[in-house]
């Protein structure tokens, strides 16, 4: 019956017209109550067929309920049949599925050429995003060989802040107000983690402590980030190629393009590859306070991370490279996906500078585990030291914020 009125409802409209939503709603609603005028159906039920007509000619058909749903994290599709979500950091197989390899193919096509990118069989795997913010993924046959494969994860829909994250266990009040503190005097902050770990959650809440009169200019793959209060925004989005190879826009460029832009901040959602070195040179050319996230295991494991991103850009020593990571970014912190689904942040280190040729790292808060119990992780966050440099601090006037903040709190932690 879906399909047929579905086919009813395109003969009464030109799509390839500029008709609003409500036309199509209102049409939508015409063609059913004809049709299944014979038939016993509920109000409800025929709201729902409705609604599910709608998202399939306008929509994202069956994942629009899905989208909709927050306790939905990520949604998963390993072809037009098998669908899986995560809701509470565990994954379920949804009974959902779509009606064709087809249909699959169109909702792709339909949400990427809204972030004007491009996939197809000579380009295969693409990057972009929703109207939400809400990142996209996608892989298409034959190199996905089991069907097109889309991945999406969904992002809150309320601004993030360091209060939540305190809320969700996170970080401890100490630890919420030092890196508050970290923002505000201007520290350059590498965040590390694995995929799902927490990376731009934790950049958005950062970022929400920036002083609301600078200047920011946030730098993306696909955008995604949600900065409030800040009047002085510019958010830039790199750009693939087109069908002649032409007209690409890499992260590296609006790096570069940004320094033109007289940027308080610059923050660059993720780094990958050879653009690192651009923001290595920002951090290195006055623009204190910049912040950038990366895949890495560790503190220490992601300093490594950096110094191969740059070798994939230029040929340098490597002791070159590491003195200019060493006094590009301030702080280092690490956060993580526990086996309990939780997320916590498991390191925060000062870079200090270079000593016999390596990068120093010194320890300020870690996160111990002391037990679990009904399946949840117990520990605490502990203050392993001070910070060694604090002129930054002082130059901001928050050095005495900084000496209450340690007077006030245990270092074991809570």
């Amino acid at each position: 019956m879906k399909e047929e009125i579905i086919q009813r409802v395109i003969e009464k409209i030109d799509l390839t017209e500029e008709v609003s939503d409500d036309v199509v709603r209102a049409k939508i609603r015409q063609v059913v109550l004809e049709e299944t005028r014979d038939a016993y159906l509920s109000l409800n039920k025929k709201e729902q067929i409705c609604n599910e007509i709608f998202y399939s000619l306008r929509g994202l058909d069956i994942l629009q309920d899905m989208l909709e749903d927050d306790s939905v994290t990520e949604i998963m599709i390993n072809g037009y049949d098998k669908i899986f979500i995560e809701r509470e950091g565990r994954l379920y197989r949804t009974k959902e599925k779509f009606s064709s390899k087809k249909k699959l193919e169109q909702v792709i096509q339909r949400i990427v050429a809204k972030t004007n990118r491009i996939v197809n069989e000579s380009s295969p795997i693409v990057d972009a995003r929703l109207s939400d913010g809400s990142r996209v993924h996608v892989v298409l046959e034959p190199i996905s060989l089991d069907g097109s494969i889309m991945t999406i994860r969904k992002f809150s829909k309320e601004i993030t802040n360091l209060e939540q994250l305190l809320y969700y266990g996170s970080l401890n009040k100490e630890l919420m107000e030092f890196l508050s503190i970290m923002v505000r005097a201007h520290m350059n902050i590498f965040i590390s983690g694995g995929t799902g770990a927490g990376k731009t959650t934790l950049l958005n809440a950062l970022s929400n402590c920036i002083p609301a009169d600078e200047r920011i200019i946030t730098i993306e793959d696909s955008a995604e980030l949600k900065l409030s209060g800040i009047e002085n925004l510019v958010r830039l989005e790199a750009r693939n190629a087109n069908l002649e190879g032409e007209n690409q826009i890499r992260i590296k460029d609006l790096i570069r393009a940004s320094l033109r832009m007289r940027p308080d901040r610059i923050i660059v959602g993720e780094v990958r590859g050879e653009e690192c070195i651009d923001m290595i040179q920002a951090c290195n050319t006055g623009h204190d306070g910049s912040i950038s996230t990366g895949h890495g295991n560790s503190n220490r494991d992601m300093l490594f991370r950096l110094e191969t991103m740059v070798l994939m850009g230029v040929d340098l020593p490597v002791s070159a490279i590491r003195g200019q990571i060493a006094s590009a970014f301030d702080l280092m912190i690490h956060i993580t996906r526990l086996r309990d689904r939780s997320r916590k942040i498991v390191q925060v280190s000062e870079i200090t500078g270079i000593k016999n040729g390596e990068i120093c790292l010194h320890s300020l808060y870690e996160f111990n585990e002391i037990g679990e119990k009904d399946g949840k992780i117990e520990g605490m966050f502990v203050r392993e030291d001070r910070l060694l440099f604090t002129k930054k601090i002082r130059e901001r006037g928050l050095m005495e914020e900084y000496e209450t903040l340690l007077s006030q709190y245990d270092p074991k932690g809570i």
